[in-house]
């Protein structure tokens, strides 16, 4: 019986220091994804992880075991010690594992609710996964429903009114710190789907915008184009720096971009002119040593939260909505789910009571010399008989319970009944059947 197992990490349980280290960029992601599929315990596997969370879905046959292997390889990969990152672990299975996506998809679990950003993540996740050859029947239906689910909430519900993201709370937080922007200098290092969202809200602001990109220039010139600003090549980043009055850092590289010596230097040319920036990337584009220098003011991913808090407030009506239909959409998945192992179940509870019956019946062999063909034939017809009538009753209860406790249900029945363990006749208690006694002044 297979299970569904999701471990992972966000930035509701651990701080962006740790979350940094097991961000898993482009590379990462797929050498990961490949070297979880190799593992004889995982049989299906898909890897998301954005700019606050990084989460594991993997179908496994044990999942207690797997979670400890699964844990130690994200811990290896991370270069941190398992209890290092156990503390800002979670860890869900079967249908909590699904609901959990469901309403990242939707944008419930998002730093910012309702963000749509998150729902192209998703996508672009589980098609890597396809790509990489990953997946396999219950996480293709896990991440279909999941996709299906973030798209009902964004159409009945108004939960991403407004397109708030974490770019645009980004642009709010530096307006409420510097006042009107249009008149600033604004370089953005990156040219990813965050950079994009940063330059539209910027634009907005009546600002243009200065790009700098290393590997995805020609896509950094088309942002340019298209929100009317310019580009520079990336060996000319010290010298924006010093004319910037705001920065925005939102690449995937693995490494800072922006050093706090190479910062000193450049600060020491601006004749003390403020300098705001905002690092939105995971891990850091940053050095957080920055922060330390006069006249820099350095706002990370978690130093949004109080804008963040905000913008909750307006679409708490909206999420109780959203909620109420991935509840609705978990309670499908998980008829589906349930489904999924009655029917091999119920075969394997069966096909344990023939091996009995056929046990039984060859352990009492020498003792039944004096049965013919015609008798042995009945006293197995009865033990089958006996046995399809003890079955009966839980195998239709198995098949009526709810969606939501069939899977449960199933795992529990299948290790009372040893189902996914292979038969060992050698722990088997021989099972003696003995004549009757004859009653008395019978002859013999």
């Amino acid at each position: 019986m297979t299970e569904l197992l999701l471990l992972g990490t966000s930035h509701k349980t651990a701080p962006l220091a740790v979350r940094e280290r097991v961000a898993l960029t482009d590379g990462r992601a797929e050498a990961f994804l490949r070297e979880l599929a190799a593992h004889p315990e995982i049989r299906e596997a898909v890897v998301l992880s954005t700019c606050n969370r990084t989460e594991l879905y993997v179908v496994v046959s044990d999942p207690v075991e797997a979670e400890t292997t699964v844990l130690g390889m994200l811990a290896r990969q991370a270069g941190l010690r398992p209890t290092e990152l156990i503390d800002g672990i979670y860890s869900h299975r079967n249908c909590d594992a699904a609901r959990h996506l469901f309403r990242v998809s939707s944008g419930l679990e998002s730093m910012i609710v309702g963000e749509a950003e998150v729902q192209g993540q998703v996508k672009r996740a589980y098609e890597a996964a396809l790509t990489a050859r990953t997946t396999g029947p219950l996480t293709n239906k896990l991440f279909r429903a999941a996709l299906a689910t973030g798209k009902r909430v964004r159409t009945d519900t108004a939960i991403g009114a407004g397109g708030a993201s974490v770019a645009s709370v980004a642009v709010e937080a530096a307006r409420s710190a510097l006042g009107e922007l249009a008149s600033r200098h604004v370089l953005i290092i990156g040219a990813g789907e965050t950079a994009e969202l940063t330059a539209r809200a910027l634009s907005e602001q009546g600002v243009s915008t200065m790009f700098v990109a290393n590997r995805r220039r020609e896509r950094a010139i088309a942002l340019a184009r298209r929100f009317g600003g310019e580009t520079i090549a990336f060996d000319g980043l010290p010298g924006e720096l010093r004319r910037a009055d705001i920065v925005v850092a939102s690449t995937a590289s693995p490494h800072a971009i922006v050093g706090a010596e190479e910062l000193a230097q450049v600060i020491a040319g601006r004749a003390g002119r403020p300098l705001l920036l905002l690092d939105l990337a995971v891990p850091r584009d940053i050095d957080p040593d920055c922060a330390a220098l006069p006249g820099v003011t350095l706002v990370d991913i978690d130093g949004l939260q109080a804008q963040v808090a905000r913008t909750h407030d307006e679409r708490r009506l909206e999420a109780r909505r959203a909620e109420g239909i991935v509840e609705e959409e978990i309670q499908s998945f998980a008829g589906w789910l349930g489904t999924l192992d009655v029917l091999p179940t119920v075969a394997a509870l069966r096909e344990r009571a023939d091996q009995l019956v056929a046990q039984l019946m060859a352990e009492n062999e020498p003792r039944w010399e004096s049965l013919t063909e015609r008798d042995r034939a009945r006293v197995e017809a009865m033990l089958r008989a006996a046995v399809k009538r003890l079955l009966h009753e839980p195998t239709q209860r198995v098949k009526s319970l709810d969606a939501e406790r069939r899977h449960a249900r199933l795992s529990l029945l299948r290790e009372m009944f040893g189902l996914d363990d292979a038969p060992d006749p050698a722990r088997e208690a021989v099972a003696e059947v003995h004549e009757l006694p004859r009653p008395a002044g019978e002859a013999g």
